[in-house]
């Protein structure tokens, strides 16, 4: 017994040990990428909670206090967003902290980059906390965490948009023979493939023998919108580029295809149904890891984006830091200078966007909170998630025509 006891002892001290090794060595550079582990790490939580626990939480009597015990899918999705509430938390106190730093020498700017054992202790505490609070707020956060998702849709949109023009505006700024036919065979790629991948939506979404009228029209609708968009890239006053074009022409389609893959699978035109009717973990993991990365790389280039920032001519908005330092002279050059260096990004519209996020991951593992009976087991699948991506792809568009237009109908406004 006593060796027992010595033995669990240095084991637990030697893991406390690694783990201020492990949060000392981030560096400040650095601390965007743990910020990212971190969300992650509340994205495997939500999955391994809403697989295990919802014996647990039936047990527990403030959280099953019903006449009637619910289906067990309820304690799932309930797990899911307790885990997702605490996340939203302490990223929104993060938010409100942050806000108003301008440079370095603000005393929040050593919260926002160190600190990393008290973060991560109190990041655990909250979502544990968040267990004991009634049904009533999970039900409340659940409500608004639509609304949330949505603007975190929106928000990709943004990065999209940006990331789709500074590409073409680095090419053409080269004025050489190669970039340009660079930019002509990824146009003509991206269109080929927006094309074929048309062809094969009406293949599986609009099976014959079924009135499928709606997804015929979320297909059509969305190649009108192709053909748009090149017609305004291509018009005189416009003279345009059909690279942009072309690449959100490619995104469109993917939502339209995302939308419609999220139709219920006992949906007759679903015509993916078939090869859907159970979920292996495999599958379920792969999903789950594609909505990791994704959510990841969105906060992460949202925080550090001029577009939501500040104006190109800033000093934050000309600098192109790394997410992880590969140059350590760089860091001594910072320790040098003694005067006050304003800060790369935005340090509370990073914390906002993974606020956001924490929004969003629930929606995709719930099902956006009406998944029943076999699209429980299912990642983003439902009516409310259909509907979300096929407005989502609408509204890019509409951002995307906008930022062409506008520069012409308000010239001496710079956008």
């Amino acid at each position: 017994m006593w060796a027992a006891s010595c033995l669990a002892s240095c084991c637990a001290t030697c893991a406390c040990s690694a783990c201020q090794s492990v949060v000392g060595g981030i560096s400040r550079r650095s601390a965007r990428i743990a910020y990212c582990g971190l969300f992650a790490l509340s994205l495997v939580l939500s999955w391994v909670l809403r697989e295990v626990a919802a014996p647990l939480l039936e047990s527990i009597p403030w959280i099953n206090h019903f006449h009637k015990t619910p289906d067990r899918e309820w304690f799932e999705t309930d797990a899911v967003l307790r885990v997702s509430l605490g996340n939203f938390l302490f990223f929104t106190i993060l938010a409100v902290l942050m806000l108003g730093i301008k440079d370095q020498k603000d005393p929040r700017d050593r919260i926002h980059h160190g600190g990393w054992m008290a973060k991560v202790v109190c990041w655990c505490t909250i979502v544990f906390l968040m267990f004991f609070v009634p049904n009533g707020l999970v039900s409340f956060y659940e409500g608004i965490s639509k609304f949330g998702s949505g603007l975190f849709l929106l928000v990709q949109v943004v990065l999209l948009l940006d990331f789709v023009h500074s590409w073409n505006d680095n090419w053409v700024q080269k004025d050489e023979q190669f970039w340009y036919m660079a930019l002509l065979i990824v146009s003509l790629v991206c269109y080929l493939a927006t094309f074929s991948f048309s062809g094969l939506l009406f293949h599986w979404f609009t099976p014959s023998g079924h009135d499928c009228g709606l997804n015929t029209f979320f297909i059509v609708f969305t190649l009108i919108l192709v053909f748009a968009f090149a017609v305004v890239a291509l018009h005189p006053k416009i003279n345009g580029s059909l690279l942009p074009a072309s690449v959100i022409s490619l995104y469109c389609m993917y939502l339209c295809y995302s939308g419609l893959s999220s139709e219920p699978r006992d949906y007759e035109c679903n015509g993916l149904h078939k090869h859907s009717k159970a979920v292996s973990t495999g599958s379920l993991t792969l999903g789950l890891a594609t909505t990791v990365l994704s959510v990841v790389y969105s906060a992460v280039r949202a925080g550090s984006s001029t577009t939501f920032i500040s104006p190109p001519t800033s000093p934050r908005a000309s600098s192109e830091k790394p997410l992880l330092p590969f140059n350590k002279v760089d860091e001594q050059e910072d320790r040098k200078k003694d005067e006050p260096r304003p800060v790369s990004y935005s340090y509370a519209f990073f914390h906002l966007i993974f606020s956001l996020a924490s929004m969003y991951s629930a929606m995709l593992l719930t099902g956006w909170s009406t998944s029943v009976g076999e699209s429980g087991k299912l990642v983003d699948v439902g009516w409310p998630s259909v509907w979300v991506r096929i407005v989502t792809g609408w509204a890019t568009a509409a951002l995307f025509i906008w930022s062409l237009v506008a520069p012409i109908l308000f010239p001496d406004r710079e956008f």
